[in-house]
């Protein structure tokens, strides 16, 4: 604790101790007020001006201390100085004085507090940010609420001063003049209870939580005026609960949780249930990472104490166990299964005609239209194609469309140019030049997957140029060209141009949401590079959610389902309460080999952001078991609170790192540090292990130096040394 924050602990301590013990609590008595009426009255007309002064210091000192008895110097205010005086005068010692104590709070014990439940108090300090200042003034409003418990709250938060001063100014306003009013008529008073009646307290009770009528007031009549033009439109009675367009993770989870409470939903999708994870994306993708992964063991197998051996192996043969693999996993996603739970499920295109209508367009060439009270939108996203001059001409394949031209062929094709240098492009790469193609893969940034640290990136370019990657950072398609069968790629570096044969093309450079073709233009759906949303994932129209790719901020299978469950629980239930989505621990994962996990900031982010932090880092060549399965590589890195346990972000880079990151996110979750994981057994010799010893790591560099050297003395003596 530093100096000023113990002297101050020194002072309130003497100011509370002075009070106790000279028994200051005997004038802040309704009876010894009532007695003492006269003599203040007098001494007031003698000395007004010093009378006003000491008064008002006094008031601020009892309250910026939070001692007992702010209520009788209040009636003192009224009984001295009467209504309008006395008004001015207290309102401003009471909203200085509660100022001071939510300044005392912050200093003492905010630090403290943040260090503890950091996490929590997260969520909290956003909702104060947004509308902290609209709470304060409601419980200002209603003096049942112990004021000074509201200071040394608020001083918690990350309120500005200036907005808890005038707030607070004007919130206890009513109040104030109640009770100053009441002691200008002291003599008439038998005690305090006598000024809160139960009428008044009803009357502030109400005027407390009429911000609150009034806000829902404003929000009826916004969306009065948002459904304006529809109002004609709008149907009496809804064919549907809930309507879902799109079968992907959002979609299915949304339809899946409305079908479990018994409402009546339908399911949009016109192509493949599962959607692009389950089709083109995570599912494949895998089992091709899976089969590259085995053959590059097999070249590689006198790591293990076996001979080396060259695969032999079909291409077809490949695609089609990824094929297989897709299989097994569409049952989970199918019509039949989903059907079976009570959803009704449309093969065909969805559009919305107003908010809320829904026009399906089906396979069958029928049209349906259908109406709901609520609708979710969870389009997905599709691959970004860049504007390349002659990329058309010459055929090139996407993370979507690679899947089934590659199952037409025998062999891989010899030559594979990847542009792009994320997270898909890099899994393709690596995956694809293990199973024996030349893999160009092109990126126009300085380095692979941009998003992660400096020593991330640089670990995947070492790990794909060893499997025979020819990584090209820097360089900047110009243009693609074709000469008889020969195609070829134009690149620019450094003001020189490379040309880069290829045999097929893979467009890697992003995905992007779908926004058109389902009607959000049509009704005035506000959207950007996402469907616009609010925290609730309500769109313009409170009855139409976005969920999944479509409305970001992030392209994962697993936000997708999390988002779904808001938007679902949120269209279903939001008359009697909306969730807000809980997006602070989002987990991330590359499956490239050495495998690349992360949650939270890493240090790129945390600099750029200006957020103090540590590094804890522990290299998992130290860890038994991956020495034992010969994988020992990578390493873990925590970033930490300053001094602190607290998790900020992880990073793991090795084997099964995305298995491993699992641990730190229930940790971040539940505000648990890293002393906590440290606490826990991990089975040994597993992999889980490195995040212990990661824990060990931090504690090491924490070990109290001092107290360690009088326990050396201690032992020491016990020696007779």
């Amino acid at each position: 604790m530093r100096f000023r924050q113990i002297l101050l602990l020194l002072l309130l301590a003497l100011a509370i101790g002075a009070f106790v013990a000279l028994d200051l609590g005997r004038f802040l008595s309704f009876e010894q007020l009532k007695a003492s009426q006269a003599s203040f009255a007098q001494l007031h007309a003698e000395q007004p001006f010093t009378v006003a002064v000491v008064y008002f210091l006094v008031y601020v000192l009892a309250t910026a201390l939070s001692f007992p008895g702010a209520t009788i110097i209040t009636l003192a205010g009224g009984a001295v100085f009467g209504l309008w005086q006395g008004l001015l005068i207290v309102s401003f010692a009471s909203t200085l004085g509660a100022t001071l104590a939510f300044l005392v709070s912050r200093f003492l014990l905010r630090d403290w507090v943040e260090a503890r439940f950091g996490q929590r108090l997260a969520d909290i300090n956003a909702g104060v940010n947004r509308e902290g200042g609209f709470y304060l003034f409601t419980l200002r409003l209603i003096p049942v609420v112990p004021f000074f418990l509201i200071n040394l709250l608020m001083g918690l938060t990350r309120m500005k001063v200036w907005t808890y001063y005038w707030v607070s100014q004007l919130g206890m306003l009513a109040g104030t003049a109640v009770y100053v009013n009441a002691g200008t008529q002291l003599g008439q008073l038998d005690s305090v209870r006598g000024i809160l009646s139960p009428a008044i307290l009803g009357s502030f009770v109400l005027l407390g939580i009429f911000p609150l009528i009034a806000r829902r007031i404003v929000a009826a009549v916004q969306k009065r005026k948002v459904y304006a033009r529809w109002a004609s439109v709008r149907p009496k009675i809804f064919d549907r609960n809930l309507i879902v367009i799109g079968g992907g993770a959002a979609g299915l989870v949304s339809a899946y949780i409305a079908a479990a409470v018994k409402a009546k939903v339908t399911l949009i999708e016109a192509h493949k249930m599962g959607g692009d994870c389950l089709n083109y994306g995570c599912v494949p993708s895998k089992a091709l990472i899976k089969s590259a992964k085995v053959a590059h063991q097999m070249r590689h197998a006198s790591r293990y104490g076996l001979s080396d051996v060259v695969p032999t192996f079909s291409f077809k043969a490949v695609m089609q166990r990824v094929r297989d693999v897709i299989q097994a996993i569409e049952p989970h996603d199918s019509i039949e299964r989903y059907t079976g739970l009570g959803v009704e499920v449309l093969q065909g295109y969805g559009k919305l005609v107003n908010p809320w209508t829904v026009e399906v367009a089906l396979n069958d060439g029928k049209v349906q239209r259908l109406t709901a009270r609520s609708i979710v939108i969870a389009a997905g996203a599709r691959p970004v194609v860049p504007d390349l001059p002659g990329l058309v001409d010459v055929g090139y394949l996407t993370s979507d469309t690679l899947w089934d031209a590659f199952a037409q062929l025998d062999e891989i094709p010899r030559r594979i140019v990847v542009l792009g240098g994320g997270p898909i492009g890099c899994e393709l790469s690596q995956s694809l030049a293990r199973l024996g193609a030349q893999v160009t893969q092109v990126e126009m940034g300085e380095r692979l997957m941009v998003r992660e640290d400096e020593d991330v990136s640089q670990c995947v370019r070492e790990a794909l140029a060893a499997d025979g990657v020819q990584v090209l950072t820097g360089h900047t398609a110009l243009r693609c060209e074709q000469q008889g069968i020969e195609k070829t790629l134009l690149l620019e570096h450094q003001g020189q141009t490379l040309s880069v044969p290829f045999d097929a093309l893979i467009c890697a450079v992003g995905r992007q949401a779908r926004l058109q073709g389902y009607g959000l233009e049509d009704i005035g759906v506000p959207t950007h590079r996402t469907v616009d949303t609010n925290e609730y994932l309500q769109t313009l129209y409170p009855n139409i959610y976005a969920a999944g790719d479509v409305a970001g901020p992030w392209q994962f299978t697993h936000t997708a389902a999390h988002q779904a469950w808001y938007a679902a629980v949120n269209a279903l239930f939001g008359d009697f309460k909306l969730f807000k989505v809980d997006q602070r621990v989002i987990p991330s994962a590359t499956f490239v080999d050495p495998e690349v996990a992360r949650v939270g900031l890493n240090e790129q982010e945390a600099k750029a952001q200006g957020i103090a932090y540590e590094v804890t880092r522990y290299g998992i060549d130290d860890l038994d078991r991956a020495l034992a399965d010969s994988e020992a590589r990578g390493w873990v890195k925590v970033l930490t609170v300053p001094g602190k346990d607290r998790i900020l972000g992880v990073t793991i880079v090795g084997t099964h790192a995305a298995d491993l990151l699992a641990e730190y996110v229930l940790a971040m979750k539940h505000g648990l540090g890293l002393n906590k994981i440290l606490g826990t057994i991990h089975t040994y010799p597993t992999w889980s292990e490195a995040n212990k010893y990661a824990a060990g790591e931090w504690k090491r560099a924490h070990a109290p130096q001092r107290l360690l050297a009088w326990v050396k003395k201690y032992h020491d003596f016990k020696r007779g040394a």
